[in-house]
């Protein structure tokens, strides 16, 4: 609820409530999908938008950076990105249950998805080497990363990952982004957007900045035109933007 009042201050607190409730449909729906996804994939109900893209990266054997943010289900991204030939490490935080992790990697295994947990410096040049093989990397780029570039999300200061931003200028590739909503039924429509094309001015911390805001800005422009389909529970802005919040209450 505080993340719904700093992202939408003049919303009446009767909407808010409503979307918060449907946003907590939206996570349980998609936990149990995903125990079934290869079966929700083999029965067609994901619409593509955009798959041509998909196919023109496919073709090129050049690799790119797959960015995106936790909308409806996000387990249809992995499967659209894999089932249209494109070569690509899902990344992904591990379980913190080794059982629970191993159930995880064997569901999106049926529906052809391998993913890589990066840890510590291995882990980035298992990224690095995949990425100069022509291995495309998919990320997740809205959630709070403490250390990274500092940029706008709904008028207000957030950090964020500057991960895929360096990956793309490092390999001079672009950032594709993709994005869900969910639609009745028990079915989605994933769309593949243009590619954000990053900019080399010799200025690499300003460079990756402009480019993490770009896909924040991306990702705002999501959530507002489905704000039901995202994960708003997680604590997106800093503390100072929260104690300010609290003030004004």
């Amino acid at each position: 609820m505080r993340n719904l009042r700093i992202a939408f201050p003049d919303m009446p607190q009767a909407e808010r409530e409503a979307l918060a409730l449907a946003q907590w449909e939206q996570t349980g729906r998609a936990f149990a999908e995903t125990a079934v996804m290869d079966i929700l994939v083999k029965q067609g109900r994901i619409e593509v938008v955009g798959m041509e893209r998909l196919h023109a990266i496919r073709d090129s054997g050049k690799p790119v950076v797959f960015a995106g943010g936790h909308f409806a289900n996000i387990e249809t991204l992995a499967a659209t990105i894999t089932g249209s030939g494109v070569p690509c490490q899902i990344t992904y935080r591990a379980a913190n249950n080794p059982y629970v992790d191993a159930q995880i990697i064997a569901a999106r295994a049926r529906y052809g998805v391998k993913l890589f947990a990066p840890k510590g410096g291995d882990g980035a040049r298992e990224l690095l080497a995949g990425m100069a093989r022509g291995e495309s990397v998919a990320l997740m780029n809205d959630q709070k990363f403490s250390e990274g570039p500092e940029v706008s999300f709904f008028g207000q200061p957030v950090n964020a990952a500057p991960g895929p931003s360096r990956l793309a200028l490092r390999f001079g590739t672009v950032l594709q982004p993709m994005s869900v909503v969910r639609l009745p039924g028990v079915r989605f429509r994933l769309t593949v957007y243009e590619p954000i094309e990053l900019e080399q001015t010799g200025d690499r911390q300003a460079d990756i900045a402009r480019g993490v805001q770009a896909i924040t800005s991306f990702i705002e422009e999501r959530v507002r035109e489905s704000p039901a389909d995202w994960f708003w529970v997680h604590r997106r802005w800093p503390d100072r933007v929260y104690a300010a919040l609290e003030s004004l209450a």
